[in-house]
């Protein structure tokens, strides 16, 4: 089986040399997406003999995942591995969420910091995590422990059929929107992360919104019914409720109180526009689907 390893880094210096050399004891084929970093990162990686993707300023994390899994495709790679370049990872668990790949027993195998109960990751991480995480499962229906987690392993299938393109954080969650989407079997392993304090270079607030925007806009594209349709007929209803009471304060006394009544107007408006954007958006996915 040829393996890849995948290290997304930006501004690395300190950590990549160590953890290349590692990986370079598992296999050769180790893939550095340098994302715009102005230390030695590229540097180094390449005269370690990386397969060195250079960006020319910093994209975000999600287009270091795309170019990475763009570049193992290419390098027709029976199974790539994503390994943060932060030092957080612990080598001896890259086995781990090999082996359902190679046993055929998964697509995916995501490397969970919650499986083991791991007291590692601060107590603020874990609750954004976990809320960000059952976010994704009532998206996906799937019951994962750990949406978040960058230490992952997709086999081939995987690489040749699924296309992320998010730039953002966001792009961990939209992989397993549209790995769910395409059917694909996605599996939890158990591993120890290592915190030295917070070595994360994104801040918990900004990475959090770009988790659940980005997580809103898939589910706004693959079940616009529930997006906009519940919403708008919920909105639609209070609409309709307010025109009656405004038609019966009318009957009763001959006078129209305004704000009851814009209340009626704008809520039956909103709610009908939402309503048609649900269907007609429904009905341009379900062609494509057709189409495809």
């Amino acid at each position: 089986m040829k393996i890849a390893i995948g290290i997304p880094a930006f501004n690395e210096e300190k950590n990549i040399a160590s953890i290349i050399l590692q990986l370079q004891k598992i296999t050769e084929n180790i893939i550095v997406c340098d994302d715009g970093s102005q230390d030695m990162t590229a540097e180094i990686a390449e005269k370690l003999g990386t397969e060195l993707i250079k960006h020319k300023k910093n994209l975000g994390y999600g287009a270091a995942i795309r170019s990475i899994f763009l570049k193992a495709r290419d390098m027709n790679v029976d199974a790539l591995v994503t390994f943060d370049a932060d030092g957080q990872h612990r080598i001896e668990d890259i086995e781990k969420v090999l082996k359902p790949i190679k046993d055929e027993n998964a697509d995916i195998v995501i490397g969970s910091r919650f499986l083991n109960k791991s007291k590692n990751v601060p107590k603020y991480r874990e609750i954004g995590i976990k809320a960000i995480t059952s976010l994704t499962n009532v998206t996906t229906g799937t019951k994962i422990t750990d949406a978040q987690s960058g230490f992952r392993c997709y086999n081939k299938k995987v690489l040749e059929n699924l296309n992320p393109s998010e730039y953002g954080m966001g792009i961990s969650t939209e992989i397993l929107i549209k790995a769910s989407k395409l059917k694909f079997r996605i599996s939890e392993i158990p591993i120890t992360i290592l915190y030295d304090g917070d070595t994360s270079t994104h801040h918990p607030v900004s990475h959090g919104a770009s988790v659940i925007l980005s997580t809103m806009k898939y589910v706004s594209i693959e079940r616009p019914l529930v997006f906009y349709g519940i919403p708008g007929i919920i909105l639609f209803g209070i609409g309709l409720f307010f025109l009656v009471w405004t038609l019966q304060i009318f009957a009763e006394s001959g006078g129209i109180i305004t704000n009851i009544a814009l209340a009626a107007i704008s809520s039956i408006f909103l709610g009908s526009l939402l309503i048609l954007t649900a269907i007609i958006l429904f009905s341009t996915v379900s062609v494509i689907r057709e189409k495809n």
